[in-house]
């Protein structure tokens, strides 16, 4: 894999080679989305086991095994759920997109947030919280990006930047639900 391929996503042309792959939504998710997906769980569980109440209060005391394992399953639900409604809401919006499209989209718009994991190798919550926002930030870009391309819209496009905050605001409430998997358990 060349470095390039990691910037595909950055741009509208990148998307169309991306959709030139032709990566059905089995192979994204057994390839892509299910190995991604495993590390936050994994440096969930190694933060919580390592670093504990120094990290946060309470942080010590919970069942890390459980913890993480729900954690995983609800981030293969949230992809799923993601991809449906990333095609639901474009075409209430009358933006043409294909159901494999808007799980292309689903699988490589959470990859910065996957990989923004890796700040809980650090025992300080102010840099988890900071690598985080960096991720979350480039995720919404890959989702406007992503979504505009992909309906083969203009750069400046209303139509697609409302359907965009739609589907930020639904990952970003998916988001919450999975840090209350954490908090409640």
């Amino acid at each position: 894999m060349k470095l390039a391929t990691l910037f595909l996503p950055f741009s509208g042309k990148g998307w169309g080679q991306l959709q030139g792959m032709d990566i059905d939504i089995p192979s994204l998710a057994w390839k892509l989305v299910i190995p991604l997906s495993l590390l936050p769980p994994i440096f969930l569980y190694f933060n919580g086991t390592h670093y504990g109440a120094g990290f946060l209060p309470e942080f010590a005391n919970k069942n890390w095994q459980f913890i993480t394992t729900t954690f995983f399953l609800a981030e293969l639900l949230t992809f799923f759920v993601m991809g449906w409604l990333i095609h639901s809401v474009l075409e209430q919006n009358k933006l043409e997109i294909t159901y494999h499209d808007a799980y292309l989209l689903a699988g490589i718009a959470p990859i910065p947030m996957w990989l923004s994991s890796v700040g809980l190798l650090f025992p300080s919550a102010l840099i988890a919280a900071f690598v985080v926002g960096i991720g979350l930030i480039a995720s919404c870009v890959i989702v406007y990006i992503g979504t505009r391309a992909l309906s083969h819209r203009a750069s400046i496009d209303i139509t697609s930047m409302s359907a965009t905050y739609t589907i930020m605001s639904a990952s970003l409430a998916a988001w919450v639900l999975l840090m209350l998997i954490i908090w409640m358990y």
